[in-house]
């Protein structure tokens, strides 16, 4: 109980926590990417066009962070490279494909934003590849 209350700091419990944070965040981000992926022919005419891009060149971004960089997060190799392009991603579906509803539809896409933003400012932690390879 006392561990439970304490504020105490433990260098393998907050490695711990990330590997879990990235593992979930990136799983459940691999889910929107892969939809993507796998229908881009059907979904690449009708998809947001952003910043003047063409619905098929912006789809093409969206897969590349929601599935290969989720990839490079659960992995932790490149992390902070990674959280870039997703940070990016879910603040566009936020802002532009549900209008800052942050609290209704776009609740999900903001929840995202906020855990990848806290990994991109945290770093991977050492339960990763990059912790390992600066070893």
């Amino acid at each position: 109980m006392k561990k439970l209350l304490g504020t105490a700091y433990n260098a393998y419990a907050f490695n711990l926590a990330l590997l879990i944070l990235r593992v979930g965040a990136g799983g459940l981000m691999i889910h929107h990417g892969y939809d993507k992926l796998m229908n881009f022919g059907q979904k690449s005419s009708h998809f947001m066009q952003f910043l003047g891009l063409s619905s098929t060149v912006s789809l093409a971004l969206a897969v590349f962070a929601e599935f290969f960089c989720s990839i490079f997060v659960i992995l932790g190799l490149f992390t902070r490279f990674a959280c870039v392009f997703l940070v990016i991603s879910t603040f566009v579906v936020v802002s532009e494909a549900h209008k800052y509803d942050i609290f209704g539809k776009g609740e999900l896409a903001s929840l995202f934003f906020a855990v990848f933003l806290s990994i991109l400012i945290i770093g991977p932690g050492k339960i990763s590849v990059d912790g390992m390879m600066n070893k």
